[in-house]
């Protein structure tokens, strides 16, 4: 069976607009209107209303095909977008941020999620929420990923622990340590912490990506790794012996690298993902290299799930000035990663 037959008998991929005041509904609404023939099926999360009125403001005309249920995206008409209604209704507000949109972007969250659980949709494309438009409300977790990581522990009755990949057209990187200060780094960063975010890094690459042996390049976490103890310890204390328990363990991992000399061309093209001890690390490369086409999949979870590498850009949404690059990329992935799966699409 073609990649294409594969990816037209898979179910369409559930799309989450994020924060309605932001360009989410921008990025989409621009997609849908240029008609991209390599896109796999998907239908939207949203509200009408709320839909219409953006596409009204950018002068892109829209029908709207509304669905109750996934499997019904299928019989979509040629040049309309399947939309899924929400139960709670938003106002279009580009750059205004209203209290009363949050319940529909949770709402939105949560039935994506449980669509991918329940196999009715193959994989979920995130739009970028305002976190703290929903602090407002009374959300009280980190971020969306946490989030998405909770409603599938809820869902299923085990933890799971989701890891950040940024991946590009050349480059793919993985940070161990995510959103803390720099100075607490060398604290959290633990041989076991870098052992399961490698074990998780390369099942995935393996079941979703079609990768049988990814090559996993881990760097160091002081200039020059540590040059063997003098600028640090950590790389012989902490990092190298998680490396070789991985390689112990039949995967294909290697370093400490110098985070200075591991992402010219020449060395990129030794490794399939390299794997950072911080942030910036990591990100730093990836969207230097791809600003516009780097996509954040979060691996770990029992469902498929990626997104654009931006924020909400407020500022501009509703002008037509956001680029769908970073979307366009996280839905190809998805599709891509829905078609690769050895995974049931089924869970539970």
């Amino acid at each position: 069976m073609s990649d294409s037959d594969r990816r037209d008998r898979l179910p369409p991929v559930a799309v989450t607009l994020g924060e309605p005041s932001g360009v989410g509904p921008d990025i989409v609404l621009a997609i849908h209107a240029a008609c991209h023939p390599d896109l796999p099926g998907f239908f939207v999360l949203a509200d009408p209303r709320m839909l219409a009125a953006r596409a009204a403001r950018l002068g892109i005309p829209l029908s709207i095909h509304p669905i109750c249920a996934p499997h019904e995206a299928a019989d979509t008409p040629r040049g309309a977008l399947a939309v899924l209604p929400l139960v709670n209704r938003q106002g279009e507000t580009p750059g205004h941020i209203d209290p009363d949109n949050a319940a529909g972007t949770i709402e939105s969250i949560d039935r994506a999620t449980a669509l991918v659980l329940a196999g009715e949709a193959s994989a979920l494309v995130t739009g970028p929420i305002d976190k703290k438009a929903l602090y407002d409300v009374g959300f009280r977790h980190p971020g969306h990923t946490e989030y998405l990581a909770d409603l599938c522990e809820r869902r299923l009755g085990r933890p799971f622990t989701p890891v950040m990949l940024l991946t590009g057209p050349d480059l793919s990187c993985v940070p161990v340590t995510i959103h803390i200060p720099l100075a607490e780094v060398p604290g959290q960063l633990t041989s076991e912490l870098i052992e399961t975010t490698c074990r998780i890094v390369a099942e995935d690459y393996r079941t979703r990506l079609g990768i049988a042996s990814p090559r996993l390049a881990v760097s160091g976490l002081n200039p020059h790794a540590g040059e063997k103890g003098a600028i640090g310890t950590e790389e012989e204390t902490v990092i190298r012996p998680a490396i070789e328990r991985l390689r112990a363990s039949g995967i294909d991992a290697f370093g400490p690298m110098p985070g200075d000399t591991m992402f010219h061309a020449e060395a990129r093209r030794s490794y399939d993902v390299a794997v950072c001890m911080y942030h910036d690390q990591a990100l730093i490369p990836a969207k230097t290299l791809a600003f516009d086409q780097t996509v954040n999949v979060t691996l770990g979870l029992p469902i498929i799930r990626t997104s654009p590498d931006h924020g909400t850009a407020a500022d501009i949404a509703g002008t037509g000035k956001a680029r769908p690059d970073s979307f366009l990329a996280a839905l190809r992935l998805a599709g891509r990663m829905a078609a690769a799966s050895t995974h049931p699409a089924a869970i539970g």
